[in-house]
Protein backbone atom coordinates (compact mmCIF):
# COMPACT_ATOMS: atom_id res chain seq x y z
CA UNK A 1 0.00 0.00 0.00
CA UNK A 2 1.51 3.36 -1.05
CA UNK A 3 0.43 6.34 0.70
CA UNK A 4 0.85 9.84 -1.03
CA UNK A 5 0.17 13.18 0.71
CA UNK A 6 -1.24 15.35 -1.83
CA UNK A 7 -2.46 18.41 -0.16
CA UNK A 8 -2.64 19.84 3.47
CA UNK A 9 -3.96 23.33 3.28
CA UNK A 10 -5.20 24.92 6.73
CA UNK A 11 -7.11 21.93 8.24
CA UNK A 12 -7.95 19.83 5.13
CA UNK A 13 -5.60 17.07 3.95
CA UNK A 14 -5.94 15.10 0.60
CA UNK A 15 -3.93 11.76 0.60
CA UNK A 16 -3.53 9.20 -2.06
CA UNK A 17 -3.79 5.41 -1.91
CA UNK A 18 -3.08 2.79 -3.67
CA UNK A 19 -2.79 -0.69 -3.29
CA UNK A 20 -1.53 -2.78 -6.06
CA UNK A 21 -4.20 -5.63 -8.08
CA UNK A 22 -1.69 -8.18 -6.49
CA UNK A 23 -2.40 -6.87 -3.17
CA UNK A 24 -5.76 -7.14 -3.61
CA UNK A 25 -5.77 -10.53 -4.93
CA UNK A 26 -3.83 -12.24 -2.31
CA UNK A 27 -6.60 -11.05 0.05
CA UNK A 28 -9.11 -12.66 -2.23
CA UNK A 29 -7.22 -16.00 -2.15
CA UNK A 30 -7.34 -15.81 1.43
CA UNK A 31 -11.01 -14.90 1.66
CA UNK A 32 -11.98 -17.79 -0.22
CA UNK A 33 -9.68 -20.47 1.10
CA UNK A 34 -10.92 -19.34 4.38
CA UNK A 35 -14.70 -19.65 3.52
CA UNK A 36 -14.45 -23.02 1.51
CA UNK A 37 -14.77 -25.57 4.12
CA UNK A 38 -17.79 -23.82 5.23
CA UNK A 39 -19.51 -24.38 1.73
CA UNK A 40 -22.36 -27.09 1.17
CA UNK A 41 -22.62 -26.16 -2.73
CA UNK A 42 -25.03 -29.20 -4.51
CA UNK A 43 -22.97 -31.78 -6.42
CA UNK A 44 -19.72 -31.44 -3.91
CA UNK A 45 -19.03 -32.82 -0.50
CA UNK A 46 -18.97 -30.29 2.49
CA UNK A 47 -15.49 -29.02 2.51
CA UNK A 48 -14.39 -30.55 -0.63
CA UNK A 49 -15.25 -27.75 -2.70
CA UNK A 50 -12.85 -26.68 -5.25
CA UNK A 51 -11.20 -23.74 -4.97
CA UNK A 52 -11.68 -23.22 -9.01
CA UNK A 53 -15.42 -23.43 -8.25
CA UNK A 54 -15.84 -21.09 -5.27
CA UNK A 55 -14.06 -18.28 -7.27
CA UNK A 56 -15.85 -18.58 -10.36
CA UNK A 57 -19.25 -18.35 -7.89
CA UNK A 58 -18.47 -16.38 -5.06
CA UNK A 59 -15.25 -14.23 -6.64
CA UNK A 60 -17.11 -10.53 -7.27
CA UNK A 61 -19.19 -10.78 -4.22
CA UNK A 62 -15.89 -11.72 -2.43
CA UNK A 63 -13.35 -9.46 -4.12
CA UNK A 64 -15.98 -6.34 -3.46
CA UNK A 65 -16.01 -6.94 0.26
CA UNK A 66 -11.64 -7.10 -0.06
CA UNK A 67 -11.88 -3.68 -1.87
CA UNK A 68 -14.17 -2.31 0.58
CA UNK A 69 -12.17 -3.65 3.76
CA UNK A 70 -9.01 -2.69 2.07
CA UNK A 71 -10.09 1.26 1.43
CA UNK A 72 -11.25 1.21 5.31
CA UNK A 73 -7.71 -0.20 6.17
CA UNK A 74 -6.40 2.19 4.17
CA UNK A 75 -8.25 5.37 5.89
CA UNK A 76 -7.50 3.87 8.86
CA UNK A 77 -3.31 3.63 8.42
CA UNK A 78 -3.71 7.63 7.16
CA UNK A 79 -4.62 8.11 10.33
CA UNK A 80 -2.73 6.91 12.25
CA UNK A 81 0.60 7.18 10.56
CA UNK A 82 0.01 10.90 10.52
CA UNK A 83 -1.70 11.15 13.87
CA UNK A 84 -4.65 12.70 12.77
CA UNK A 85 -7.90 13.46 14.80
CA UNK A 86 -10.36 13.76 11.89
CA UNK A 87 -13.34 16.16 12.50
CA UNK A 88 -16.00 13.73 10.73
CA UNK A 89 -15.93 10.88 8.60
CA UNK A 90 -13.32 10.99 5.64
CA UNK A 91 -14.46 11.16 1.38
CA UNK A 92 -13.21 8.30 -0.14
CA UNK A 93 -12.94 9.31 -3.89
CA UNK A 94 -11.96 6.13 -6.32
CA UNK A 95 -9.53 6.71 -9.37
CA UNK A 96 -9.58 4.56 -12.47
CA UNK A 97 -12.20 1.94 -13.65
CA UNK A 98 -13.18 0.13 -10.52
CA UNK A 99 -14.74 -2.52 -12.16
CA UNK A 100 -11.36 -3.43 -13.78
CA UNK A 101 -10.19 -3.81 -10.08
CA UNK A 102 -12.76 -5.92 -9.12
CA UNK A 103 -12.00 -7.98 -11.69
CA UNK A 104 -8.56 -8.16 -10.22
CA UNK A 105 -6.95 -6.27 -13.76
CA UNK A 106 -5.91 -3.03 -12.12
CA UNK A 107 -4.84 -1.52 -8.55
CA UNK A 108 -7.23 0.49 -6.62
CA UNK A 109 -6.22 3.77 -6.45
CA UNK A 110 -8.56 6.44 -4.25
CA UNK A 111 -8.37 9.78 -2.47
CA UNK A 112 -9.24 10.43 1.10
CA UNK A 113 -10.09 14.12 1.98
CA UNK A 114 -10.46 15.14 5.46
CA UNK A 115 -10.88 18.12 7.39
CA UNK A 116 -8.62 17.75 11.02
CA UNK A 117 -9.24 18.95 14.10
CA UNK A 118 -8.14 22.16 15.64
CA UNK A 119 -5.33 22.50 18.06
CA UNK A 120 -6.37 24.49 20.50
CA UNK A 121 -6.35 24.90 24.39
CA UNK A 122 -9.89 25.67 25.89
CA UNK A 123 -9.90 27.88 28.20
CA UNK A 124 -10.22 27.45 31.98
CA UNK A 125 -13.47 27.09 33.42
CA UNK A 126 -12.48 28.43 36.61
CA UNK A 127 -11.15 31.77 35.35
CA UNK A 128 -14.95 32.35 33.83
CA UNK A 129 -17.52 34.63 35.39
CA UNK A 130 -21.25 34.89 35.07
CA UNK A 131 -24.29 36.31 36.23
CA UNK A 132 -26.76 33.99 37.27
CA UNK A 133 -30.26 36.22 37.03
CA UNK A 134 -33.10 34.97 39.32
CA UNK A 135 -36.51 35.41 40.34
CA UNK A 136 -38.66 33.53 42.92
CA UNK A 137 -42.37 33.30 42.15
CA UNK A 138 -44.76 35.58 44.55
CA UNK A 139 -47.73 34.31 46.19
CA UNK A 140 -49.83 36.42 44.15
CA UNK A 141 -48.69 34.37 41.15
CA UNK A 142 -49.19 31.16 42.71
CA UNK A 143 -53.15 32.95 43.30
CA UNK A 144 -53.43 33.85 39.62
CA UNK A 145 -52.25 29.86 39.37
CA UNK A 146 -54.79 28.95 40.96
CA UNK A 147 -57.67 30.73 39.94
CA UNK A 148 -56.56 30.05 36.15
CA UNK A 149 -56.80 25.89 37.66
CA UNK A 150 -60.23 27.14 38.75
CA UNK A 151 -61.49 28.57 35.72
CA UNK A 152 -59.86 25.40 33.99
CA UNK A 153 -61.76 23.10 35.58
CA UNK A 154 -65.41 24.70 35.75
CA UNK A 155 -68.34 22.48 35.62
CA UNK A 156 -71.90 23.79 33.19
CA UNK A 157 -75.01 24.08 35.12
CA UNK A 158 -78.29 23.92 32.61
CA UNK A 159 -79.98 27.55 32.10
CA UNK A 160 -83.89 27.07 32.76
CA UNK A 161 -86.58 29.62 31.96
CA UNK A 162 -88.54 30.48 28.71
CA UNK A 163 -86.17 33.60 27.63
CA UNK A 164 -83.02 31.64 27.94
CA UNK A 165 -80.56 32.21 25.47
CA UNK A 166 -76.85 30.67 24.59
CA UNK A 167 -74.08 33.06 25.29
CA UNK A 168 -70.32 33.34 24.66
CA UNK A 169 -68.69 31.14 27.42
CA UNK A 170 -71.86 28.77 27.67
CA UNK A 171 -72.03 25.39 26.74
CA UNK A 172 -74.48 23.52 24.18
CA UNK A 173 -75.15 20.55 23.63
CA UNK A 174 -76.02 19.72 19.74
CA UNK A 175 -76.65 17.11 17.05
CA UNK A 176 -74.90 18.64 13.94
CA UNK A 177 -75.16 17.00 10.32
CA UNK A 178 -72.61 18.90 8.00
CA UNK A 179 -73.38 18.75 3.94
CA UNK A 180 -71.87 19.81 0.59
CA UNK A 181 -74.27 20.80 -1.47
CA UNK A 182 -76.80 19.08 -0.04
CA UNK A 183 -74.73 15.98 0.38
CA UNK A 184 -73.54 14.44 3.47
CA UNK A 185 -70.12 14.14 3.86
CA UNK A 186 -67.99 11.87 6.12
CA UNK A 187 -66.89 13.17 9.79
CA UNK A 188 -69.41 15.94 9.40
CA UNK A 189 -72.09 14.61 11.79
CA UNK A 190 -72.36 14.01 16.03
CA UNK A 191 -74.75 13.60 18.17
CA UNK A 192 -74.91 15.06 21.96
CA UNK A 193 -71.47 17.29 21.26
CA UNK A 194 -70.32 19.33 24.06
CA UNK A 195 -69.02 22.79 22.87
CA UNK A 196 -68.07 25.78 24.55
CA UNK A 197 -69.40 28.94 22.56
CA UNK A 198 -66.16 30.98 21.64
CA UNK A 199 -63.24 27.97 22.66
CA UNK A 200 -62.46 27.65 18.55
CA UNK A 201 -62.95 24.44 19.07
CA UNK A 202 -64.99 24.09 15.59
CA UNK A 203 -64.21 25.51 12.20
CA UNK A 204 -64.31 29.48 12.20
CA UNK A 205 -67.81 31.03 12.72
CA UNK A 206 -69.54 27.96 13.18
CA UNK A 207 -69.57 28.74 17.28
CA UNK A 208 -70.47 32.59 16.47
CA UNK A 209 -73.93 31.46 14.87
CA UNK A 210 -74.97 29.35 17.92
CA UNK A 211 -75.04 32.55 20.33
CA UNK A 212 -78.91 33.46 20.77
CA UNK A 213 -79.71 29.84 20.51
CA UNK A 214 -82.64 28.32 22.39
CA UNK A 215 -82.31 24.82 24.01
CA UNK A 216 -84.38 22.53 21.52
CA UNK A 217 -83.93 24.80 18.48
CA UNK A 218 -83.05 24.15 15.09
CA UNK A 219 -80.12 26.52 13.36
CA UNK A 220 -78.95 26.05 10.09
CA UNK A 221 -75.04 26.85 10.35
CA UNK A 222 -72.96 27.61 7.12
CA UNK A 223 -69.43 28.10 7.26
CA UNK A 224 -66.35 27.88 5.17
CA UNK A 225 -63.65 25.32 5.82
CA UNK A 226 -60.03 27.22 5.91
CA UNK A 227 -57.76 26.80 2.80
CA UNK A 228 -55.14 24.68 5.52
CA UNK A 229 -58.02 22.48 6.82
CA UNK A 230 -56.53 18.98 7.41
CA UNK A 231 -59.04 17.14 5.39
CA UNK A 232 -58.16 18.04 1.77
CA UNK A 233 -61.73 16.68 0.50
CA UNK A 234 -62.88 20.06 2.49
CA UNK A 235 -60.49 22.87 2.01
CA UNK A 236 -61.91 25.87 1.18
CA UNK A 237 -65.45 24.36 0.61
CA UNK A 238 -68.78 25.85 1.81
CA UNK A 239 -70.74 23.83 4.12
CA UNK A 240 -74.28 23.79 5.41
CA UNK A 241 -74.76 22.29 8.91
CA UNK A 242 -77.76 21.45 10.02
CA UNK A 243 -77.39 21.80 14.32
CA UNK A 244 -79.45 20.67 16.71
CA UNK A 245 -79.23 22.54 20.09
CA UNK A 246 -80.41 19.88 22.33
CA UNK A 247 -79.50 21.91 25.39
CA UNK A 248 -77.67 25.08 27.05
CA UNK A 249 -75.74 25.41 30.01
CA UNK A 250 -73.94 27.86 31.80
CA UNK A 251 -70.09 28.10 33.35
CA UNK A 252 -70.15 27.66 36.79
CA UNK A 253 -66.49 28.53 38.30
CA UNK A 254 -65.17 26.12 40.70
CA UNK A 255 -64.25 27.47 43.81
CA UNK A 256 -60.03 27.30 45.34
CA UNK A 257 -60.61 24.84 48.64
CA UNK A 258 -59.84 21.31 49.52
CA UNK A 259 -63.04 19.69 47.10
CA UNK A 260 -61.24 21.60 43.80
CA UNK A 261 -57.63 20.08 45.27
CA UNK A 262 -59.05 16.25 45.67
CA UNK A 263 -61.00 16.51 42.46
CA UNK A 264 -57.09 16.67 40.84
CA UNK A 265 -56.06 14.03 42.89
CA UNK A 266 -54.58 16.11 45.52
CA UNK A 267 -55.06 15.42 49.20
CA UNK A 268 -55.71 19.90 50.22
CA UNK A 269 -55.52 22.66 48.98
CA UNK A 270 -52.50 23.87 50.43
CA UNK A 271 -50.63 20.67 48.88
CA UNK A 272 -52.33 22.31 45.94
CA UNK A 273 -50.86 25.08 46.40
CA UNK A 274 -47.46 24.07 47.64
CA UNK A 275 -47.71 21.60 43.73
CA UNK A 276 -48.21 24.93 41.86
CA UNK A 277 -45.57 27.27 43.34
CA UNK A 278 -43.03 24.31 42.42
CA UNK A 279 -44.41 24.23 38.90
CA UNK A 280 -43.89 27.93 38.43
CA UNK A 281 -40.35 27.85 40.41
CA UNK A 282 -39.58 25.29 38.20
CA UNK A 283 -40.69 27.44 34.68
CA UNK A 284 -38.37 30.56 36.10
CA UNK A 285 -35.35 27.73 36.78
CA UNK A 286 -35.04 26.97 33.24
CA UNK A 287 -35.46 30.09 31.90
CA UNK A 288 -32.53 31.01 34.38
CA UNK A 289 -30.73 28.32 33.01
CA UNK A 290 -31.74 28.80 29.62
CA UNK A 291 -29.87 32.43 29.98
CA UNK A 292 -27.03 31.69 32.13
CA UNK A 293 -26.03 28.71 29.23
CA UNK A 294 -26.39 31.40 26.64
CA UNK A 295 -24.42 33.82 28.54
CA UNK A 296 -21.67 31.06 28.90
CA UNK A 297 -21.91 30.50 25.30
CA UNK A 298 -21.39 34.02 24.87
CA UNK A 299 -18.41 33.74 27.00
CA UNK A 300 -16.80 30.86 25.40
CA UNK A 301 -17.33 32.11 21.51
CA UNK A 302 -15.06 35.23 22.44
CA UNK A 303 -12.75 33.72 24.56
CA UNK A 304 -11.91 31.38 21.27
CA UNK A 305 -10.13 32.27 17.89
CA UNK A 306 -9.21 29.04 15.99
CA UNK A 307 -9.37 28.03 12.45
CA UNK A 308 -12.85 25.98 12.02
CA UNK A 309 -12.80 22.40 9.61
CA UNK A 310 -14.32 23.81 6.45
CA UNK A 311 -16.73 20.47 6.40
CA UNK A 312 -17.90 20.97 9.43
CA UNK A 313 -19.15 24.87 9.06
CA UNK A 314 -20.62 23.62 5.54
CA UNK A 315 -22.69 20.92 6.72
CA UNK A 316 -24.05 22.98 9.79
CA UNK A 317 -24.51 26.26 7.02
CA UNK A 318 -26.59 23.56 4.50
CA UNK A 319 -28.65 22.09 7.74
CA UNK A 320 -29.43 25.43 9.03
CA UNK A 321 -30.24 27.74 5.25
CA UNK A 322 -32.41 24.43 4.70
CA UNK A 323 -34.64 25.42 7.47
CA UNK A 324 -34.23 29.33 6.11
CA UNK A 325 -35.48 28.62 2.99
CA UNK A 326 -38.75 25.89 4.18
CA UNK A 327 -39.42 28.95 7.08
CA UNK A 328 -39.36 31.54 3.64
CA UNK A 329 -41.62 28.89 1.75
CA UNK A 330 -44.54 28.40 4.33
CA UNK A 331 -44.18 31.97 5.73
CA UNK A 332 -42.35 31.69 9.25
CA UNK A 333 -39.54 33.79 8.57
CA UNK A 334 -38.63 36.07 11.31
CA UNK A 335 -39.76 39.61 10.41
CA UNK A 336 -36.22 40.84 10.80
CA UNK A 337 -35.20 38.07 8.16
CA UNK A 338 -38.02 39.31 5.71
CA UNK A 339 -36.19 42.67 4.56
CA UNK A 340 -32.84 41.09 3.82
CA UNK A 341 -31.83 39.61 0.79
CA UNK A 342 -30.45 35.90 0.32
CA UNK A 343 -26.89 37.48 0.11
CA UNK A 344 -27.34 39.24 3.72
CA UNK A 345 -28.95 36.50 5.08
CA UNK A 346 -26.34 33.71 3.91
CA UNK A 347 -23.86 35.94 5.71
CA UNK A 348 -25.46 36.25 8.62
CA UNK A 349 -26.39 32.41 9.01
CA UNK A 350 -23.34 31.40 8.00
CA UNK A 351 -21.81 33.30 11.18
CA UNK A 352 -24.34 31.58 13.10
CA UNK A 353 -22.50 27.86 11.72
CA UNK A 354 -19.59 29.26 12.77
CA UNK A 355 -20.40 30.00 16.12
CA UNK A 356 -22.13 26.71 16.27
CA UNK A 357 -19.02 24.78 15.03
CA UNK A 358 -16.66 26.94 17.48
CA UNK A 359 -19.07 26.50 20.08
CA UNK A 360 -19.23 22.62 19.53
CA UNK A 361 -14.99 22.13 19.41
CA UNK A 362 -15.05 24.00 22.83
CA UNK A 363 -17.42 21.98 24.38
CA UNK A 364 -16.27 18.93 23.13
CA UNK A 365 -12.32 19.60 23.95
CA UNK A 366 -13.49 20.95 27.69
CA UNK A 367 -15.49 17.39 28.14
CA UNK A 368 -12.57 15.02 26.50
CA UNK A 369 -10.45 17.14 29.38
CA UNK A 370 -12.77 16.07 32.12
CA UNK A 371 -13.78 12.79 30.73
CA UNK A 372 -17.04 13.89 30.75
CA UNK A 373 -19.09 10.85 29.42
CA UNK A 374 -22.97 9.83 28.55
CA UNK A 375 -23.71 6.85 30.58
CA UNK A 376 -25.75 3.88 29.00
CA UNK A 377 -28.70 4.74 31.56
CA UNK A 378 -29.36 8.36 30.52
CA UNK A 379 -28.99 7.33 27.07
CA UNK A 380 -31.85 4.50 27.45
CA UNK A 381 -33.59 7.59 29.27
CA UNK A 382 -33.39 10.03 26.91
CA UNK A 383 -34.66 6.92 23.87
CA UNK A 384 -37.48 6.33 26.36
CA UNK A 385 -39.31 9.96 26.71
CA UNK A 386 -38.68 10.47 23.00
CA UNK A 387 -40.34 7.05 21.82
CA UNK A 388 -43.32 8.31 24.66
CA UNK A 389 -43.85 11.16 22.27
CA UNK A 390 -45.24 9.20 19.60
CA UNK A 391 -47.53 7.36 21.66
CA UNK A 392 -48.77 3.74 20.64
CA UNK A 393 -45.78 3.63 18.56
CA UNK A 394 -43.85 4.16 21.60
CA UNK A 395 -41.99 0.47 21.55
CA UNK A 396 -41.36 0.08 18.14
CA UNK A 397 -39.72 3.70 18.05
CA UNK A 398 -37.60 2.27 21.10
CA UNK A 399 -36.50 -0.58 19.04
CA UNK A 400 -35.33 1.68 16.24
CA UNK A 401 -33.17 4.06 18.10
CA UNK A 402 -31.85 1.04 19.80
CA UNK A 403 -30.64 -0.38 16.39
CA UNK A 404 -29.28 3.08 14.89
CA UNK A 405 -26.21 4.14 16.27
CA UNK A 406 -27.06 7.87 13.90
CA UNK A 407 -30.05 8.25 15.86
CA UNK A 408 -28.57 7.14 19.21
CA UNK A 409 -25.50 10.06 18.47
CA UNK A 410 -28.41 12.78 18.08
CA UNK A 411 -29.83 12.34 21.51
CA UNK A 412 -26.45 11.62 23.17
CA UNK A 413 -25.28 15.10 21.65
CA UNK A 414 -27.48 17.14 23.86
CA UNK A 415 -27.10 15.03 26.52
CA UNK A 416 -23.32 15.55 26.66
CA UNK A 417 -23.31 19.26 26.24
CA UNK A 418 -25.61 19.37 29.01
CA UNK A 419 -23.54 17.76 31.39
CA UNK A 420 -20.07 19.67 30.17
CA UNK A 421 -22.37 23.02 30.61
CA UNK A 422 -23.17 21.72 33.79
CA UNK A 423 -19.60 20.79 34.85
CA UNK A 424 -17.93 24.30 33.45
CA UNK A 425 -20.90 26.36 35.64
CA UNK A 426 -19.82 24.59 38.66
CA UNK A 427 -16.15 25.45 38.42
CA UNK A 428 -16.75 29.31 37.24
CA UNK A 429 -17.64 31.93 39.57
CA UNK A 430 -21.14 32.64 39.20
CA UNK A 431 -23.50 35.63 40.97
CA UNK A 432 -26.83 35.00 41.56
CA UNK A 433 -28.68 38.35 40.62
CA UNK A 434 -32.52 38.91 41.37
CA UNK A 435 -33.87 40.61 38.34
CA UNK A 436 -38.04 40.82 37.47
CA UNK A 437 -39.97 37.78 35.77
CA UNK A 438 -40.54 40.37 32.79
CA UNK A 439 -36.65 40.76 32.77
CA UNK A 440 -35.93 37.21 33.11
CA UNK A 441 -38.57 35.97 30.17
CA UNK A 442 -37.78 38.43 27.86
CA UNK A 443 -36.01 37.21 24.58
CA UNK A 444 -32.26 38.01 24.29
CA UNK A 445 -31.57 40.48 21.19
CA UNK A 446 -29.43 37.59 19.89
CA UNK A 447 -30.49 35.86 15.77
CA UNK A 448 -31.93 32.86 15.99
CA UNK A 449 -29.75 30.18 16.82
CA UNK A 450 -27.16 31.76 18.65
CA UNK A 451 -26.76 30.18 21.80
CA UNK A 452 -27.53 26.27 21.26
Amino acid sequence: MQIVEKSGEGLSRVYGVTVPAKDLTDKLEARIAEITPTLNIKGFRPGKVPTAHVRRLYGKALMSEVVEQTLNEGTQKVLEDNKLRPAGDPDLKPEGDMQQVIDGKADLAYEIALDVMPEFEPIDPATLSLTRPVYEPADAEVDEALAELAKQNRTYEPRTGKTVKAKDGDMVVIDFLGKLDGVAFEGGAATDAELVLGSGQFIPGFEDQLVGAKPDSDVEVKVTFPEDYQAETLKGKEAVFEVKVKEVKAPVDAEANDALAERLGVESLEKLRELLKTNLEQQYAGATRFKLKRALLDQLDTQHDFPLPPKMVEAEFASIWTQVQQDKANGSLPAEDLEKDDTTLEGEYRKIAERRVRLGLVLAEIGRANNVQVTDQELAEAMRQEAMRYGPQAQQVFDLFRQNANAQAQLRAPIFEDKVVDLIVGKAKVEDQKVSKEDLLKDDDLPEGYGG
